[in-house]
């Protein structure tokens, strides 16, 4: 050992030959360990199961009951089908999402839907999903007219970027919700009150209509019980306003700084693109720095000719798309205000998906030649797949005839 003293600072420098003579017996001593190991197979790996119960291709679920919310909105209580072979649900972060895969007038389609119910929940044995029916909406009403206590329900393991993460979070969080929105905060609030998350959250959540406020009552005495831990407030945009302590219009930069601490705070957003649009151009009045905000992904864009740089001209025009998928090759229509992943669906390709929103990369494909728009707003691309032709085809908009490289979905 030798010391040495620089700038009234004592540093000691060890000798090496310790970990020298380790490194020199490192061989030998693995063909012992190899010597006196069982000459049996290992017939189980632990890790791989732990991993694959965590992050399961696909789970089996079956409807055990439903229960009306609003007048458009139901919850739907989801329980492993262990005749299918899921024996427990995946544990998941409150915020996360499942991704259904439903078949659709013989075409199978996915569709995100946060999990509103919590981590506790999952390891007592059920998921639970609140859903709201949309105008037009694809899939919404199947859901109303077939979906009974006892229908089966495929989908993937829990997915998303939306919780909360003491690393990088504050304590105080500042949720804001529009409509639908409403249902992973759900899952954060019954984290919160489980002190699985250390934090508190002031929570601004706009509704339309009154009678279709999701999970009133339910918030109200939760609220009322854990007044440390969670502050609601009810931004309604109708005209007439009779529920006590609530704010009537939008939830605007004003209405944010009268109930947040703004200064100290992380936001996070969840609701139809319209609040989107809306909320963030009020948030800019803060100059908050990105990290600060977190926004889950809302799906597909309702109207992509709202988006800045569609070009309308192309909007009533269909394209050819060549799609190979593994050994398949085949040309389908596509049109220009609708997303790739759905002219495939439309041809029953059943292409790869899981968010629709451009931020997972589950779709991510080849672009072999032809020109796509991509939505700048979920265009949540690496650097060097935009340099290198790969795109999001959930995000993607044909802008001429095009040929695309698709990878082949698992389970398919």
């Amino acid at each position: 050992m030798s010391q040495k003293k620089e700038k009234d600072l004592d540093i000691t420098i060890k000798s090496t030959s310790r970990d020298l003579l380790a490194f020199m017996k490192l061989t030998a001593n693995r063909k012992k360990r190899f010597e006196r190991a069982s000459s049996e197979p290992i017939r189980s790996d632990p890790m791989n199961e732990l991993a694959h119960s965590l992050h399961p291709i696909r789970q089996y679920l079956v409807i055990k009951s439903i229960k009306d919310e609003t007048k458009t909105t139901k919850t739907f209580k989801l329980i492993p089908n262990t005749e299918l072979g899921t024996k427990e649900l995946a544990y998941f972060r409150p915020g996360q999402y499942l991704s259904l895969k439903v078949n659709v007038n013989g075409i199978d389609i996915t569709r995100p839907y946060s999990i509103a119910s919590s981590p506790n929940d999952a390891l007592e044995g059920f998921y639970e999903l609140t859903i709201r029916k949309e105008e037009n909406g694809f899939l919404t009403k199947q859901i109303w007219d077939q979906w009974k206590v006892g229908t089966q329900i495929e989908s993937s393991g829990p997915e998303g970027f939306f919780y909360f993460d003491p690393l990088r979070d504050s304590k105080q969080i500042v949720g804001i919700a529009g409509g639908s929105g409403i249902t992973p905060f759900r899952s954060i609030i019954k984290a919160i009150i489980k002190e699985t998350i250390d934090a508190k959250l002031t929570l601004l959540y706009g509704s339309s209509e009154e009678d279709d406020i999701i999970f009133y009552n339910e918030f109200k005495a939760l609220e009322k019980q854990f007044p440390e831990k969670l502050k609601i407030v009810y931004i309604l945009s109708c005209e007439i306003v009779s529920l006590e302590g609530c704010e009537q219009g939008f939830i605007t930069a004003d209405i944010i700084r009268k109930y947040c601490d703004v200064d100290n705070s992380s936001f996070f957003l969840c609701g139809p693109q319209i609040m989107y649009n809306f909320v963030e151009k009020e948030l800019t009045k803060f100059n908050l720095p990105s990290r600060r905000i977190r926004r889950e992904a809302f799906g597909e864009v309702k109207d992509v000719l709202d988006l800045p740089g569609f070009p309308h001209e192309i909007a009533e025009k269909s394209f050819k798309m060549t799609v190979h998928m593994g050994e398949m090759t085949k040309e389908i229509p596509a049109l220009a205000t609708e997303s790739l992943i759905i002219a495939m669906e439309r041809a029953k390709l059943a292409p790869p998906s899981k968010c629709r929103s451009g931020e997972c990369g589950f779709c991510r494909s080849l672009l072999i030649s032809g020109e796509v728009y991509v939505n700048p707003i979920s265009d949540w691309r690496r650097a060097a797949d935009k340099k290198f032709g790969y795109i999001h085809p959930c995000s993607s908009y044909p802008l001429s005839d095009l040929e695309i490289k698709v990878p082949k979905q698992i389970g398919n």
